[in-house]
């Protein structure tokens, strides 16, 4: 497994959106329907909608006895977004069936999944259920405590194993004649995890690839010394100082990572990819969830940024998460990563857009009223809500994100051993709760960052390419080509920032018998910055600045700080995006969430108080002057507003602009 070099070859979503099914829809070929899909093309293609995604009919083999309508649909779908060169693709949940168990589950699902379009067997039929000969029940994960059928609490349903070789060949027969019957331009196919989390699988093929591919047998449930303390939630299980448990980890993300392979054997010449919401945290084990082992096999990635709700408007609490399926998408020669985004109404799709662009990533937009407590009346579809964004940027700002090259003066670590080896420091932080609240940090200082992988940081020709300063926190895992490969950075005169453990455990997780910082220490490395083992925030960062560890390209001279700025150049070109984050969510005064009983975002308003900002910029990674420049942001709509510029330096401008009655995104560029 590893980086991929070889550019990404199929066609690049820019501007996808859902395209939302409902349980109706199966009664196609009736003449509602297919009027219904002509309409909805044309008002996507009048919407700048570039992809379409199927987004219902999710749980796929709930729908088993009804594929030859199902897939007549797609096909006619297909072929009305094709005559305006709009691109489909198909998307549903391979290895889940719901079964609801009680009549709470029951009333739940139909509040919660509403969007997946549920048509969910009956309890008794349930029993028989079968496609191709084979019987859904016998293929289902089981509990490892008692070896019954698997469930999953998220979906309220069944699970299919990814090791059990009758499922792997209906799923293939299923994709085969979807194939065969619809003519989809990709494919994104979800839940390549396990939601039993610790709980399953404890199947024969589970235990045979255990016994296979690591040697082991798998541990009675009462083994403590393998399974840990079980009273939390499964995700929670596990004795991660037992290697055999770290294998057990393995063992899940290599089954996922199997059953993708063989998918992408099936499609042939389609893009790929799959659901994988986060990337970072240790959690996440569990689920088997583990985008990095899955690269190989994938084209396109995707992230769920937001929701619907309020808190949407803290959303520098997710950027680390995009950031980081940036820099693998990055790694997979360049492909299109896609923020997917839920609103209910016009301002929540306006952020999503707003959020993608600032990231450099490819925008989803969806509606999800599937999981709200009832129609207010006023739903818009999603062409509705996106439209303007999308049309606002074909006409005055069509920057592709694959094209875009980030402008960054601090490389962050963040190492997938760390995740896998059950790492955590003396306060119980894991590696990614460091990582990302660095993350948080830098952004609110606006100093330009990116991530470094764990290939990245063992390899030494790579780390040596450039002299952007590494911050390293809480790496307590670190394999030997690593650290050959830091201690080469910092005797080349690399500057590098270590907050300890570092270096505890090797590759494997096993302890060192002394940790590799005490190596780097009696280094005397006069770029090596070792600080205290906190969470980092802005005043730990303003610090490194100060002391010249950090150099920011931008600085900040007038006008709220909470605007936070990335620079991006594009064709030679610096552009500069401005997002805001002193924003307060209005909350609709009835609609909310099945989860909690959470408030849905109706508005927003921004607190800001100044209506002006001004920036010091160095514009030395440019081409040609930085001159004749202008803001707009969609709240301008078609009108410029002036910037005014003056060079302060051979390569230092002072840009100044206004931002009067702006309230979330603009861009300054030439």
């Amino acid at each position: 497994m590893g980086d991929r070099q070889a550019p990404y070859r199929y066609f690049k979503p820019r501007k996808m959106a859902s395209w939302v099914t409902e349980l109706e829809d199966i009664l196609w070929p009736a003449n509602n329907i297919v009027e219904k899909i002509k309409k909805r093309a044309k008002s996507f293609a009048d919407a700048g909608i570039d992809t379409a995604i199927n987004f219902g009919f999710h749980l796929r083999f709930d729908f088993s006895d009804y594929f030859e309508m199902l897939h007549g649909y797609f096909k006619n779908v297909c072929d009305e977004l094709h005559k305006y060169g709009i691109k489909f693709m198909d998307h549903y949940s391979c290895n889940l069936v719901e079964r609801p168990r009680t009549k709470e589950d029951l009333y739940f699902l139909h509040n919660a999944h509403k969007h997946h379009v549920l048509l969910h067997k009956d309890s008794k039929a349930a029993e028989f259920a079968r496609y191709e000969g084979y019987r859904f029940q016998d293929l289902c994960e089981k509990r490892v405590d008692d070896g019954t059928r698997g469930y999953s609490w998220n979906y309220q349903a069944e699970m299919f194993c990814h090791n059990n070789p009758d499922f792997l060949d209906m799923h293939k027969k299923y994709l085969q004649r979807l194939l065969e019957e619809v003519p989809i331009d990709g494919l994104e196919i979800d839940d390549m995890c396990d939601y039993g989390s610790f709980s399953t699988c404890a199947c024969e093929y589970c235990k045979e690839r255990f016994r296979k591919e690591f040697g082991r047998e798998l541990p009675p449930f009462e083994d403590k010394d393998f399974w840990g303390n079980t009273d939390g939630h499964p995700t929670t299980w596990g004795n991660y100082d037992n290697p055999a448990f770290r294998d057990w980890v393995m063992l899940k993300a290599n089954s996922a990572r199997d059953h993708i392979k063989m998918v992408k054997s099936i499609i042939g010449d389609r893009p790929l990819m799959t659901c994988c919401s986060a990337t970072g945290p240790m959690v996440l084990n569990g689920l088997g969830l583990n985008l990095e082992r899955f690269m190989d096999n994938l084209d396109l990635l995707m992230l769920e940024n937001c929701g619907m709700g309020v808190n949407t408007v803290i959303w520098d609490r997710i950027e680390a998460e995009a950031l980081m399926q940036k820099n693998i998408a990055l790694n997979m020669g360049n492909a299109p990563a896609l923020a997917l985004s839920y609103s209910v109404y016009d301002t929540g799709a306006y952020m999503g857009w707003a959020f993608a662009r600032f990231w450099g990533v490819s925008n989803w937009a969806s509606t999800l009223e599937g999981r709200l407590s009832h129609d207010p009346g006023d739903f818009k579809e999603i062409h509705e809500l996106i439209g303007p964004c999308n049309n606002w940027e074909d006409r005055y700002s069509p920057l592709d994100p694959c094209e875009g090259e980030d402008v960054y003066e601090v490389r962050l670590v963040n190492s997938l051993l760390n995740r896998e080896n059950g790492h955590r420091d003396e306060q119980g932080y894991d590696h990614w709760t460091k990582s990302s609240s660095w993350s948080k940090a830098l952004l609110r200082c606006n100093v330009g960052y990116r991530f470094v992988r764990f290939t990245e940081l063992s390899d030494k020709d790579r780390l040596l390419s450039e002299d952007t300063p590494l911050i390293i926190d809480n790496c307590g895992v670190v394999s030997d080509e690593q650290f050959e490969a830091i201690k080469a950075y910092l005797e080349k005169g690399g500057k590098a920032v270590i907050v300890p453990p570092f270096g505890t455990k090797d590759a494997k997780g096993f302890r060192r018998e002394k940790p590799l910082f005490e190596l780097l220490e009696k280094g005397n490395y006069p770029g090596l910055v070792i600080l205290e083992n906190d969470l980092a925030d802005e005043a730990i960062v303003k610090k490194l600045m100060e002391s010249n560890v950090i150099r920011p390209r931008i600085r900040q001279l007038e006008g709220d700080d909470t605007w936070a700025v990335k620079i991006r150049k594009h064709k030679g070109r610096l552009v500069m995006h401005i997002l805001n984050r002193a924003i307060e969510g209005i909350p609709h005064p009835d609609l909310t969430s099945p989860y909690g009983g959470g408030r849905i975002l109706l508005d927003i308003k921004n607190t800001n108080k100044q209506e002006v900002l001004s920036y010091a910029v160095k514009t030395d990674r440019m081409e040609g002057p930085w001159e004749n420049l202008y803001f707009m942001s969609p709240e301008t709509g078609s009108v410029k507003r002036e910037v005014a510029a003056e060079q302060i330096s051979d390569d230092e401008v002072k840009i100044t602009f206004s931002i009067k009655d702006i309230r979330l995104y603009g861009i300054v560029s030439q």
